[in-house]
């Protein structure tokens, strides 16, 4: 079996795929914020959001700092340029094969009306 191992990818759409943590990485686009009142925010529990922290800190897409009694999240170092790639060259490969669809398609709807094209 082969096995595509490329960590940081996977970490990436792992923390991606949840709508809090992506409304999490929004809002620190905005401002830096405690865990606490990201918590508020998305109405949850400290712990909860404690997670979700976690699990973007975990991808490298959020900092966070403890000062006193209180941790501050931050956007990380780290951008999302390999995910960008990533998709990139999946959506050109899509794209090609939706076009050989699309011509296969059309070839069956002219042999269907007799070799011409409807609109």
């Amino acid at each position: 079996m082969v096995q595509y191992v490329q960590p940081s990818l996977d970490l990436s759409f792992a923390a991606l795929s949840d709508a809090t943590r992506r409304g999490v990485l929004e809002q620190l686009g905005k401002a830096e914020a405690s865990i606490t009142s990201l918590a508020e925010q998305f109405h949850m529990t400290l712990t909860g959001m404690k997670k979700h922290v976690a699990v973007l800190e975990k991808a490298g897409l959020v900092t966070t700092q403890k000062v006193g009694r209180v941790r501050t999240c931050k956007l990380g170092q780290r951008g999302l340029e390999a995910e960008a790639e990533w998709i990139s060259r999946h959506r050109k490969l899509f794209e090609a094969r939706f076009d050989a669809l699309d011509k296969l398609l059309i070839e069956i709807e002219q042999e269907r009306n007799g070799g011409t094209a409807s609109n």
